[in-house]
């Protein structure tokens, strides 16, 4: 058998008559067969040969299907329908009294005070008496909160509401002036022992640097917050740079910032050198610092002596356990200090 591919096409198609070249042209009239993704109306010739009926009519559709549905005879049951009952009927069950031995009997007074109460008043006397599985737990601690008046006025079988929106009024804005208190830093002043840059948002990379720069000679300021101040990596690592030199400082706040890792890991490792800061919070950034950051915080709450708070929540549970025992003994050492 000869192989296919040594067929000459064309010699074949010069051998055709004009009736064969017509019938062939239209058995190729197939756009491309194989082409799933398009619709069948282009991957093949149109074969019906019946005549088109007209434009879509979806009422005569729809009375056409109707008349087939009503000539097409049903199917015979296997079971024919008798309409016979079969089984017993439900007859509800009577409910029972409570025996006379079990019944609890009043005086008169309070058989009349309880029958005349209402479901308010019933809903209180459940409180008092401790039935808190008859209510929900906001009217349980009404009642008990409350003399002299009734609490629950909807009853037990009242439904259950979410408590009242309360609303709390925002935080007022922080009003500290940067630039003077960047001065003032510089200058040592006497009166400025805390710096409190909290949530102001403006405050460009650039001169939170100068702060810490301006905190390495300072020997006066002890508490130095700048949370949610969008500091990031740069600030971090002149943070470090400050944590080296500066002898005063005894509580640094950076929570709720965007300090990744390598920021972090230099303000930790900085620590080692740093024997006065008391309180370190590094809480709530926007990336988490990952498992070596923990271990690396773990190791220096083990090395350093003098931090007595430190705000971070661990993921991990080894590092947790570690910096919890290292404050632990940090606040004992000071407690044994104090009672000499």
């Amino acid at each position: 058998m000869s192989d296919p591919r040594d067929i000459d096409e064309d010699a074949l198609l010069k051998g055709l008559t004009a009736e064969e070249l017509d019938q062939l042209e239209y058995e190729l009239q197939e756009m491309d067969p194989e082409n799933a993704m398009l619709p069948a109306g282009y991957r093949q010739r149109d074969q019906t040969k019946k005549s088109p009926t007209g434009p879509y009519d979806r009422d005569a559709l729809m009375q056409h299907l109707e008349k087939e549905a009503l000539e097409h005879q049903d199917r015979e049951d296997l079971v024919p329908f008798t309409g016979e009952k079969k089984g017993k009927t439900f007859v509800p069950k009577e409910a029972e009294g409570i025996p006379e031995h079990e019944q609890v009997m009043l005086e008169p007074e309070l058989e009349e005070a309880l029958k005349n109460a209402t479901d308010a008043e019933m809903c209180d006397i459940a409180a008092i008496l401790g039935m808190y599985t008859l209510m929900s737990n906001k009217q349980y601690y009404d009642a008990l909160g409350t003399t002299g008046t009734i609490a629950n006025t909807e009853g037990i079988n009242s439904v259950v509401k979410a408590d009242p929106f309360k609303i709390f009024p925002d935080e007022p804005p922080n009003t500290t002036n940067v630039e003077e208190t960047l001065d003032r830093i510089h200058n040592n002043d006497s009166s400025l022992t805390e710096v409190n840059l909290n949530n102001i948002k403006d405050i460009p990379i650039p001169t939170l640097k100068e702060i810490f720069e301006a905190m390495k000679g300072n020997s006066l300021v002890e508490s130095l917050s700048i949370a949610a101040t969008r500091s990031n990596d740069p600030v971090a690592y002149a943070c470090a740079e400050m944590l080296q030199e500066n002898t005063s400082l005894q509580s640094l706040n950076i929570e709720s910032n965007f300090i990744t890792s390598d920021g972090m890991m230099a303000i930790i490792k900085a620590m080692a050198n740093n024997a006065t800061l008391v309180e370190l919070k590094i809480d709530n950034q926007r990336q988490k610092l990952g498992d070596s950051v923990e271990m690396e915080i773990a190791s220096m709450l083990e090395n350093n002596s003098s931090i007595l708070k430190f705000g971070y929540h661990f993921t991990q549970q080894g590092p947790r356990a570690r910096a919890a025992m290292a404050i632990t003994r940090n606040n004992d050492m000071i407690r044994q200090q104090r009672l000499r």
